[in-house]
């Protein structure tokens, strides 16, 4: 798309704008629960559909999403999405019941799913040339990391001044600004048309298959892992999806075609983000849990003593990684944030129960900055295979890894530590010391899946020499990787 580097801006700030409300959503909501669930009487099992319900519809769709947005138009799919997203939020603030809050999430997880599934399709369409791409990347992860800590900061804020129901109403004017934005800025393109890739059974196939996985994975803690209705549940979501890459071999017009999974570049990000972001977001989870109910922090506070992370995050995600990359590589800029990331890990696995914040928890806040290495590093890597066709469906395709990874962690992780804090209760442990040591093993293990993807990033992604002398994909678009 020949656009001046000034339109090329200003779409990539309203690509940046939609990705904040997306993250701003997910975190503002966590602080809010508590009064979400005496204003509309939600049991405490009930009250987690307010996440869960958000989750299924929006990492189940984003596959289609993005396919459906190479066919349709990325930028049409986009709008069509905030679109979705906006008045589900009008839904959400206004709910009465704890019924109408679960429909308007869903519909919200359907909106943001539309829209962020092209988002990293719109943007390596723009931004070709390999640092000018890095640049890029490196504003949109900085976007997502202010989104998180402004989500936690600004949830405590807004519930406590106004109400709950601010939280989904904040969404309305940036719904609306960016939607007016994006008519103007984002440039218009022709889909490939419904008959280069309507893969109906294809598209029922991985749609039911991933909401399903997705919904096992969510109530696999209350249901026990190893459970009937958990093994059950995954069996069948696993026999979906194994049907849906068989339908996907066979098709005349696949919904994502196999040959998105050969590039060892690609493939390789997608396990090593997965593995990272299983460890990464269950980080500020368990993190958040620690400061609150062993150190006692209260919402407010805990989103202040998270704002350093996302500030290092954010830092080194817009200052830093793209310069880094230019000069030595995605590759190496991916294991040396890695690296800190294992540091920071490493530390809260030893983290005492009576923590000072400056002496115990700071140092971490810093080490976390490794995550604005490591989230533009896979999205270049995990981006490299899309040619302007497919940028789309290859966006969609990265985003259901991260999702998938991330639901992954929380649940996986926040069951050993549950797990743990009984056996260490039973054990004569007082709470305080009980809940720390759950802590210390979901540290531990994230820690482990963060050497798991410094393998990955060893043994599978290729150098930046080697991804260099390989012969390029035909029509690919230029990248650094």
């Amino acid at each position: 798309m020949n656009l001046s580097a000034r339109s090329r801006g200003t779409a990539l700030g309203v690509l940046s704008a939609a990705a904040l409300m997306t993250i701003l959503d997910g975190s503002i909501v966590t602080v809010a629960m508590p009064s979400i669930q005496r204003d509309l009487g939600f049991s405490a099992a009930g009250l987690s559909w307010t996440v869960n319900a958000y989750l299924i519809a929006f990492g189940g769709l984003l596959l289609l999403a993005g396919r459906l947005g190479d066919l349709i138009g990325r930028k049409t799919m986009f709008l069509a999405g905030n679109a979705v997203f906006t008045g589900a939020s009008v839904l959400a603030g206004a709910a009465t019941t704890p019924g109408l809050l679960i429909a308007a999430r869903f519909l919200q997880g359907v909106g943001s799913a539309m829209a962020s599934a092209v988002v990293l399709g719109i943007l390596v369409t723009l931004f070709t040339e390999p640092g000018e791409r890095a640049r890029a990347i490196g504003v949109l992860s900085f976007t997502g990391a202010a989104g998180a800590s402004i989500g936690q900061v600004l949830g405590g804020v807004l519930t406590d001044a106004l109400s709950w129901h601010w939280i989904f109403l904040i969404n309305v004017p940036i719904g609306l600004a960016t939607i007016a934005l994006a008519v103007v800025a984002l440039p218009r393109d022709r889909g490939a048309g419904l008959r280069g890739g309507a893969d109906v059974a294809g598209a029922l196939l991985v749609t039911s298959g991933l909401m399903l996985g997705i919904y096992t994975v969510v109530k696999a803690e209350d249901d026990g892992w190893l459970s009937g209705r958990t093994l059950g549940l995954g069996a069948v979501s696993l026999v979906l999806l194994a049907g849906f890459f068989v339908r996907q071999a066979r098709a005349a017009t696949p919904l994502m075609p196999l040959r998105l999974l050969r590039s060892r570049n690609a493939s390789g990000s997608y396990l090593a983000q997965m593995l990272s972001l299983s460890a990464m977001f269950s980080f500020q989870i368990i993190v958040a849990l620690y400061m609150q109910k062993v150190l006692g922090y209260d919402a407010l506070e805990t989103g202040l003593a998270m704002l350093p992370a996302a500030v290092a995050i954010g830092a080194v995600s817009l200052f830093v990684s793209a310069r880094l990359s230019r000069r030595f590589g995605e590759r190496a800029v991916l294991l040396a944030g890695l690296v800190l990331l294992m540091g920071a890990m490493g530390w809260l696995a030893r983290i005492p129960e009576d923590a000072s914040y400056a002496a115990d928890l700071l140092p971490v806040m810093v080490l976390v900055a490794g995550g604005g290495l490591v989230l533009p590093a896979l999205t270049g890597l995990g981006m490299s295979g899309a040619r302007p066709d497919d940028a789309g469906l290859v966006s969609g395709l990265f985003n259901t890894v991260q999702q998938i990874g991330m639901a992954l962690g929380v649940a996986v992780l926040s069951t050993l530590a549950a797990s743990r804090t009984e056996h260490l209760r039973a054990d004569g442990r007082s709470e305080a010391a009980a809940l720390t040591g759950g802590y210390h093993l979901a540290f531990t293990v994230s820690a482990g899946l963060l050497v798991a993807a410094f393998l990955v990033g060893v043994l599978v992604l290729r150098s930046p020499k080697a991804a260099a002398d390989a012969p390029a994909p035909v029509e690919s678009v230029p990248t650094s990787a």
